[in-house]
């Protein structure tokens, strides 16, 4: 008679079924085996020094990346506007490390971690948002080849924003945006190819030179129930990545320039800088601007804030930049027609 207890044998040739545990012990077997080749492996030092001296240099490029020359190509502002994304060769190097069984590249792959870490790991790991503000401001590059302006005009509108400010103005499309965005914003004020929309009066409304030779930033007052406050839009030039040139931003570093000196000689004492800068605020040639002013997204944001491109944002060139008042929380806002996602902020007088 057939015991409960017997032994599950072959059917029709088919092997034993293997149970759970006897994975989990193949698979310790297995690291087992790895383990003792690589203790018993005397090369396991020699090998990989050219990984390590990879993993070193990356680390010194992310510590230094401000030590790193412009002068050829601008190279340390094209560094430093895609910083963060040098850490994905940490990966690569992990998986060149242990195909070439090297203790030594692998050792030498903390400095990399930890540096990377300690620049971007609270942009990364916290979420530094909280709940409420006083106002809440919009910032969007609108695209002036937007093929639904009237759709991104809503999409803007519905963001509840106080403060709206739209880039790349041109065309047919501005009186789309005035027509859609007048049944939420009462003021607004156009200067050339930027504009702003806002609930509460605006005052002062003026171009402001960025040596261009055409309007493609503003300032303007708002008069808040908490006070006024300045806002400035700004769409600084484009830049370039040229194999024959390099980075090409001597103009918009022009632009950072002029746009640094207008912020300087203002006198209210609460600023908001909202707009396109074509720069992230890693960027040392933006130090005109980024060393009067903090970031929305650096102080209460959550995660790195992409905006640029839409389809696949890899870099924060669309900042909100705030003297006088607190930044509470800072997002970015969902795709619309253009070519750059809209940025938000909330802020605390």
């Amino acid at each position: 008679m057939a015991q409960a207890h017997t032994q599950e044998t072959e059917r029709d040739g088919e092997p034993p079924v293997q149970r759970t545990g006897s994975r989990a012990r193949n698979l310790w077997g297995r690291f087992r085996n790895l383990w003792d080749s690589w203790r018993t492996d005397r090369g396991i030092w020699r090998r990989g020094i050219v990984l390590a001296a990879c993993a070193v240099l990356l680390s010194l490029v992310m510590i230094f990346h401000a030590q790193v020359p412009n002068r050829v190509g601008n190279l340390g502002s094209l560094v430093e506007t895609f910083l963060p994304w040098l850490g994905l060769f940490i990966p690569l190097l992990l998986v060149l490390a242990l195909v070439r069984r090297s203790a030594t590249a692998l050792l030498a792959l903390v400095l990399p971690v930890a540096v990377w870490l300690n620049l971007f790991g609270g942009l990364m790991f916290f979420d530094k948002s909280g709940a409420g503000g006083d106002l809440t401001v919009v910032t969007h590059n609108v695209n002036a080849g937007n093929s639904d302006p009237e759709g991104t005009a809503r999409d803007v509108a519905a963001s509840g924003a106080d403060v709206v400010a739209l880039e790349e103005l041109g065309g047919d499309g501005v009186g789309t945006y005035e027509k859609v965005l007048a049944g939420t914003y009462r003021y607004h004020t156009i200067q050339g190819t930027v504009g702003v929309w806002s609930k509460y009066p605006l005052r002062d409304s003026g171009p402001v030179d960025i040596k261009l030779g055409w309007t493609r930033a503003l300032r303007t007052t708002v008069a808040t129930p908490d006070g006024d406050l300045a806002v400035y839009v700004a769409h600084l030039p484009s830049v370039r990545v040229k194999i024959e040139a390099g980075f090409t931003a001597s103009q918009r570093d022009d632009s950072a320039e002029a746009l640094g000196q207008a912020i300087a000689a203002e006198r209210l004492d609460k600023v908001i800088l909202l707009g396109d800068l074509n720069g992230t605020m890693n960027d040392r040639a933006l130090a005109p601007v980024t060393s009067q002013l903090r970031s929305a997204q650096g102080a209460a944001g959550d995660g790195f804030g992409f905006s640029w491109p839409a389809s696949f944002p890899m870099a924060r060139i669309d900042q909100i930049m705030v003297r006088g008042v607190d930044p509470v929380s800072a997002w970015t806002l969902p795709r619309t027609g253009s070519d750059h996602l809209p940025v938000a902020a909330s802020v605390d007088f």
